[in-house]
């Protein structure tokens, strides 16, 4: 077992080291492809570009398909940890844990392949893009469950900073919608000394940052959760100018299609009367990126088994809703699934310069995706006792 616990930490190092943005995962698809094609499995490529799906049969009678994801890509963040395997590329980096996700799911693909004891078939699903850009969505639309028809999918990700080897999820809503804007406030420049010569763009821009914030206070119910968040302010040059124009970017977040609704028809009209209000106008971009991710009952249930049946009682089935987004809820849009959080301990958080996947995860969850294989697909005969590796 260590030496498979270092073969396979050495992928994930050596994936780590490589790290490619959305829809540019080229060395990473070749990698992982190599691989998959080594474990005998048939790989189809292309899927929303750099996407792989490999298919394994079980042995057992026919039964039903199910869908194994793993994300791939890394960050635009410059690396801070100095690692003997730090990212070879500046500017870029698996700060994220894609690169660990992707091992966790190799290592359960070789121990299936090495033990089909299973009745049905596995896919899986190695996704580009999961960063911003909706690669999950992208493969649905190219055909991903036409190609690969499968009852359901199933997605796990790394959580840092609580309690080592503990699976969290939730039923329902678990990660947040995520919908991103940009207001440009058009007013007219004029001498800082002179304003009444003017439309302070700067001054309506302020309102409009405060005003943005009630829309949560006083048009969301307490009971619900939503958050808006301006995250950028652009405009000026110097001291003694007011600007013609102020950009704001940011983003709203919200788990109800009603509140997603809500917030985006009150965002367009605080906008069009704050800046009414000042004499200014405003140009605006509003963009529904990635829905809610909403877990199945019959599904999360499964999960929950498989994670009892990796770490006993670590495992908290009522897990906070988390204002992150993630695309897998795409595929959760289109056919049944789960999707769990796998703690990994104390340590640098998520997107984080200094952040480094803990290698030790990787056979907790590998056994994870291969004891839900079992349970799921009803195993014809007990698999080897030795472990995924």
């Amino acid at each position: 077992m260590a030496a498979q616990a270092e073969e396979l930490a050495g992928w994930r190092r050596t994936l780590h080291a490589m790290p490619e943005t959305a829809f540019e995962e080229r060395r990473t698809s070749a990698f992982v492809a190599e691989k998959l094609e080594s474990f005998g499995l048939p790989v189809h490529r292309g899927l929303a570009g750099t996407g792989i799906v490999a298919t394994l049969k079980g042995k057992g009678d026919e039964g039903p398909a199910i869908g194994l994801r793993a994300d791939m890509d890394a960050l635009d963040i410059h690396e801070a940890t100095n690692l003997p395997w730090r990212s070879d590329t500046p500017g870029k980096m698996h700060a994220c844990g894609h690169d660990g996700h992707m091992t966790m799911l190799l290592a359960a693909a070789r121990h299936l392949s090495r033990n089909p004891d299973f009745k049905g078939t596995v896919h899986f699903i190695f996704q580009p893009a999961e960063e911003n850009e909706g690669g999950g969505k992208v493969m649905v639309d190219q055909g991903l469950f036409d190609l690969f028809p499968m009852q359901a999918v199933y997605g796990l990700h790394n959580w840092p900073n609580a309690p080592f080897g503990t699976f969290l999820g939730r039923p329902g809503a678990m990660f947040a919608a995520f919908d991103i804007f940009e207001v440009k406030v058009i007013g007219r420049g004029a001498h800082a000394a002179m304003p009444q010569r003017g439309i302070d763009p700067v001054l309506a821009a302020s309102h409009l940052v405060a005003q943005l914030q009630s829309i949560v206070s006083r048009s969301v119910s307490p009971q619900e959760a939503a958050v808006v968040t301006v995250t950028q302010i652009h405009g000026g040059d110097t001291w003694n100018v007011i600007p013609d124009e102020v950009v704001l970017r940011g983003t709203v977040r919200s788990f109800s299609r009603e509140v997603r609704d809500l917030a985006e028809t009150r965002f367009r009209a605080i906008v069009e009367g704050v800046c009414a209000a000042q004499g200014a106008r405003a140009e605006m971009r509003y963009d529904r990126r990635y829905p809610s991710l909403v877990n199945h009952a019959r599904e999360f249930g499964q999960s929950l088994a498989a994670a009892r049946a990796t770490a006993g009682d670590r495992v908290v089935p009522d897990f906070e809703p988390i204002m992150a987004a993630e695309d897998f809820a795409y595929m959760l849009e289109a056919v049944p699934g789960a999707y769990l959080c796998l703690a990994s301990g104390p340590g640098p958080n998520l997107h984080n310069a200094q952040y480094d996947f803990n290698d030790a995860l990787i056979p907790v969850g590998a056994s994870y995706w291969v004891n839900l294989v079992g349970d799921v697909l009803a195993p014809s005969a007990q698999s080897d006792p030795g472990g995924p590796g």
